[in-house]
């Protein structure tokens, strides 16, 4: 579940990350942004690199340019850290928006960004989650997200499980939901 496997043999249900990640960079790229950085990692994890592949795909198609600032784990303190790092370097050096790999990396970059009280939340540099967890609507600047529907993933999930357990011989399901933008304040254009 949340990852589709390479083993054909096996179910899997899970969500277009590339999708998303493409999802995330277009609308990025439509609010004006054209120097992006995308925040997350490690890049071993699956989701975490087809993300970046969707990231790399949209913005390779417009032209715009693509950064990575790898983490080591996707959690608030990681992105706190990435942005500290993002919002110290000179005016010129800095990336105009940011795609982090989840909304935990996400919140963690809004409050590096908000605290160095020198840059602004979409005007200097605009941000855009992915999960769509509770607390993004809510952020002290409400972070836009990728929203994956976890509910019809957990739903189809034991569905498949229990179709499977009644018949063992029935032939594997590979379910590939798509990811949609929920907008917010974080990601608005610099108009």
């Amino acid at each position: 579940m949340d990852r589709r496997s390479d083993d054909r043999s096996v179910s899997s249900v899970a969500v277009d990350d590339v999708a998303g990640g493409r999802l995330a960079v277009e609308h990025l790229l439509a609010s004006g942004r054209r120097h992006i950085a995308f925040v997350g990692g490690p890049t071993a994890v699956r989701q975490v690199a087809d993300r970046l592949r969707g990231a790399r795909q949209a913005a390779e198609k417009s032209g715009a340019a693509l950064e990575l600032v790898e983490t080591s784990s996707l959690t608030v303190l990681e992105g706190r850290r990435a942005g500290e790092l993002l919002a110290s370097r000179p005016a010129a050096e800095r990336p105009d928006a940011i795609f982090a790999a989840n909304d935990l990396v996400a919140v963690g970059l809004l409050q590096a960004l908000v605290m160095n009280r020198s840059l602004r939340v979409p005007k200097d540099i605009a941000l855009i989650g992915y999960d769509d967890i509770d607390f993004a609507s809510t952020a002290v600047v409400p972070l836009s997200s990728i929203r994956q529907p976890s509910r019809l993933i957990g739903e189809t999930a034991v569905r498949i499980l229990l179709e499977e357990a009644e018949d063992p011989d029935r032939e594997p399901q590979d379910v590939v939901f798509q990811p949609e933008l929920v907008q917010r304040a974080s990601s608005a254009g610099r108009g």
